[in-house]
């Protein structure tokens, strides 16, 4: 039986909305509907699929406000981070709109007759998001698969359902299908897991944490079923004695307090030449001091508040055992927030050097030598991204080869652009998203041999 679940405001506390949670039999609905749709929508002309996302794009461009204050309120993102995000969903979509006319098979020269390989769609892909970036993440998973010719049911995180079912309505308002692309709110236990077991789900894309991917995987075994992980992380930005000092100092901050820390790719260990650690680290904390924390409606915000209180209990856990450098003063009282926070990393087996907070956490770590920040950076259980700042170009490509990571920056703290692949080493997760190469995760390879017969006579 489904039930009704308030919305908590993570920035004044107060209900911004009740939603209808579904529960296992709810679910199930939504995937025997998905099933139901899915013959015709794989037999759609590519041309009218193509056609289907770009209107779905574009109504999600018409409709970002909207969007971005249902992301301000249920995920307390600064409205103009949120405003940024929502065109970025459009962006995704219109991406990968313009795939179903050019995704190709291949034809393989043999003996005896032609070899061809076609890309065929799955069937039902169950999605199933986190709450730190809702909407944006959701639309790493369901458009490359619809694009794919597959349905989708998307399973938003229990705090921030709101964008998922507005994007519902605007794919509806778009033209799709019933059924094609539908949202089921819920529990992850119930709705997320049932995903997971019912047979008619043929791939489950799921980004969250490293525990609950490792038992959805576990769970989607029993059926060898496709899937997609995309964990946790504990990047590194190594910063070389030969950078551009300041440069590196003033861009530091963003790469690990954006969304007050609660992102898989923050930069959350700062390794700094110890070289430079003194001229490095005044400019740094100064950058950190002018970050505006507060209201996410000011346009001016630039760090929201956490997401719920146990994300603030878990952070506040952390640094309470650790040696705090410098945290930036008077951030608003009421509400999920805390400060951004720099730490010693002088011991790197603490545990704030080594797990994952997913908050606005950082620890600064100084190193001797090119190797020990090589060793410092490859020692976790995570591999997902990374920066390094250096002037010398051979340096670079050296340590960009031998970093245990799937995104790498150098120069920049930028982990994601849509046309790029993206995903993680080691216990970041299984696969790759976005990028060209984002389909082939969706579909399965068929390879068909035709004998010819040679000419006779």
């Amino acid at each position: 039986m489904s039930t009704t679940q308030n919305i908590i405001n993570p920035a004044d506390l107060s209900v911004c909305a009740t939603v209808e949670f579904l529960d296992v039999e709810e679910v199930d609905e939504l995937i025997h509907r998905a099933h139901h749709s899915y013959p015709s929508w794989r037999a759609m002309t590519p041309h009218d699929r193509k056609q289907l996302l770009s209107a779905f794009a574009s109504e999600v461009r018409a409709h970002s406000e909207e969007l971005a204050e249902a992301e301000m309120r249920s995920a307390g993102h600064p409205i103009a981070s949120a405003r940024g995000e929502a065109i970025g969903v459009a962006d995704v979509i219109e991406y990968f709109a313009g795939f179903p006319e050019r995704h190709f098979g291949r034809q393989i020269p043999v003996a005896g007759g032609i070899d061809v390989t076609f890309r065929e769609p799955l069937g039902v892909v169950g999605v199933i998001v986190p709450w730190n970036f809702p909407m944006l993440i959701a639309s790493w998973g369901f458009a490359p698969a619809l694009a794919a010719g597959n349905t989708v049911v998307l399973k938003p995180a229990e705090a921030t359902p709101l964008s998922a079912l507005i994007l519902e309505r605007l794919a509806l308002d778009a033209g799709f299908p019933e059924g094609v692309f539908q949202v089921a709110p819920g529990r992850g236990d119930r709705a997320g897991w049932r995903l997971v077991t019912n047979e008619l789900v043929k791939k489950v894309c799921f980004t969250g944490s490293t525990r609950v991917g490792k038992q959805i995987m576990a769970g989607c075994a029993e059926q060898m079923k496709r899937v997609t992980l995309e964990l946790g992380g504990k990047s590194a930005n190594i910063i070389f004695g030969d950078a551009d000092v300041e440069a590196a100092a003033k861009a530091a901050p963003f790469a690990v307090f954006d969304n007050a820390g609660q992102d898989c790719c923050a930069r959350s260990r700062l390794l700094v030449d110890r070289a430079i650690y003194d001229d490095f680290l005044p400019i740094f904390l100064e950058a950190t001091a002018s970050i505006v924390v507060g209201d996410p409606l000011d346009d001016r915000t630039q760090m929201g508040p956490l997401i719920s209180a146990e994300q603030l209990a878990r952070v506040q856990g952390y640094v309470a055992e650790a040696e705090v450098i410098y945290q930036v003063p008077n951030v608003p009282a009421t509400g999920y927030y805390f400060a951004p926070t720099v730490l010693s990393g002088a011991d790197t087996t603490a545990p704030s050097c080594r797990e994952e907070i997913f908050g606005p956490v950082v620890s600064i770590v100084p190193f001797d030598t090119e190797a020990e920040a090589l060793q410092i950076a490859n020692d976790s259980i995570y591999g997902l991204s990374g920066s390094i700042w250096t002037r010398d170009l051979s340096r670079a490509f050296r340590v960009v080869r031998q970093l245990e990571s799937g995104n790498l920056s150098v120069n920049s703290n930028s982990s994601v652009r849509y046309s790029t692949p993206f995903g993680g080493f080691k216990g970041s997760g299984i696969g790759r998203e976005l990028g060209p190469d984002a389909l082939d995760a969706f579909t399965e390879l068929k390879n068909v041999f035709i004998a010819i017969e040679e000419e006779k006579g």
